[in-house]
C-alpha cells in the first residue's frame, strides 16, 4: 500500500470533505462568486414553480456544511428544491411550507425522486415564524439540525398567496424583515451550535429606489446572534416574467438611470 493511500482521512468538522485530498474536490466551490448557466432539471427537479431557486446552491451548501446522515431544514419548502437534493446526497430533510396546497404537491415531487440513501424528508404545513420548530423535530424524534437553509419570498415581488403570513405580503419592508427575523430566531433554536445557516435573497427595485433588502436581511441575521460567514454573489437570467420583456426593462433602466438585476445573494452564517 502506497503512503498515499494508507493516509488516513482529515475530514472537515462539518462535512464529508477530506481535507487531506482537497485537490480532488474541484465539485466544491470556494469562490464568492457563482455563475451558474442553466438549472439543473434533472430527476424530481421542476422549474414551474414561480419563485423557486436553482438546486445547485442547496447541493453546494450540503457539500460544504453537511454529512451523511445529517438533518437539513427549510423553512420555506417552496417546490422542496432543498429536500430533493437531501434525497440525493444522503441528507435528512424536513420542509416547512404556509401554503397547503403547494405542500402537498411539493410532498408528491419529493417522494418521487428515488431514495437510494434511505434517509427521511418530512413536510409540514404551518407557518415558519410561529410553528415550534422543537415540537416538530421533537415529534419525529430529531434533536436539532446541522444546516439550515432559508430562501424566503421577496418582499412585494411575487404574490404566492393571500395569507397575511406570507412573506411576500408583508405590508413594508420593515414588516418582511420583522417576520423574516422571527423565522430566523425559530430556526435558531433547533440549529446545533457550530453549525451553518444560509439566507438566499436579492434586492428590489421599488418607486425609483433600489433597495438594498438582501444586506437589510443579512444584518438581521446578524442582530439575532449568527456569525457571518461568506457573502457569495450569484448570477440569475432571465426571470420568468422579464423574459418576454428584455427591450422594454433595458428602455426603463436607460431612462431611470438604474442597472438591471442580474444577481442575489447567498449569506452564510455560523452559530457562534
Amino acid at each position: 500500500m502506497s503512503p498515499k493511500s494508507s493516509k488516513l482521512p482529515k475530514l472537515a468538522p462539518f462535512s464529508d470533505i477530506d481535507l487531506s485530498r482537497w485537490k480532488d474536490y474541484s465539485d466544491v466551490w470556494t469562490d464568492s462568486l457563482w455563475v451558474i448557466d442553466r438549472r439543473d432539471t434533472s430527476g424530481a427537479h421542476i422549474n414551474s414553480y414561480h419563485g423557486n431557486f436553482i438546486p445547485q446552491i442547496p447541493h453546494q451548501l450540503m457539500m460544504r456544511y453537511t454529512k451523511k446522515g445529517d438533518w437539513v431544514l427549510d423553512p420555506f419548502l417552496g417546490s422542496g428544491t432543498t429536500l430533493i437534493e437531501c434525497i440525493r446526497m444522503g441528507r435528512n430533510g424536513i420542509g416547512v411550507e404556509l401554503n397547503e396546497s403547494v405542500a402537498d404537491k411539493s410532498k408528491s415531487i419529493i417522494a418521487s425522486e428515488p431514495n437510494s440513501f434511505g434517509v427521511t424528508t418530512v413536510t409540514s404545513v404551518g407557518d415558519s415564524s410561529t410553528l415550534p420548530f422543537r415540537d416538530l423535530l421533537d415529534s419525529i424524534n430529531v434533536k436539532s439540525v446541522q444546516l439550515a437553509v432559508l430562501h424566503p419570498p421577496y418582499h412585494g415581488i411575487i404574490k404566492f398567496s393571500d395569507n397575511p403570513a406570507d412573506l411576500s405580503n408583508a405590508g413594508t419592508v420593515d414588516d418582511f424583515l420583522l417576520q423574516l427575523s422571527r423565522v430566523v430566531s425559530n430556526t435558531m433554536q433547533v440549529l446545533d451550535e457550530g453549525r451553518y445557516m444560509a439566507l438566499v435573497i436579492g434586492d428590489k427595485y421599488e418607486k425609483g429606489k433600489w433597495i438594498p433588502l438582501g444586506f437589510y436581511a443579512m444584518q438581521k441575521v446578524m442582530d439575532a446572534g449568527m456569525e457571518l460567514k461568506s457573502i457569495v454573489v450569484k448570477n440569475y437570467g432571465e426571470t420568468r416574467g422579464k423574459s418576454h420583456q428584455q427591450s422594454l426593462w433595458r428602455y426603463r433602466a436607460l431612462q431611470g438611470g438604474y442597472y438591471l438585476f442580474k444577481h442575489e445573494y447567498v449569506f452564510i452564517f455560523r452559530k457562534a
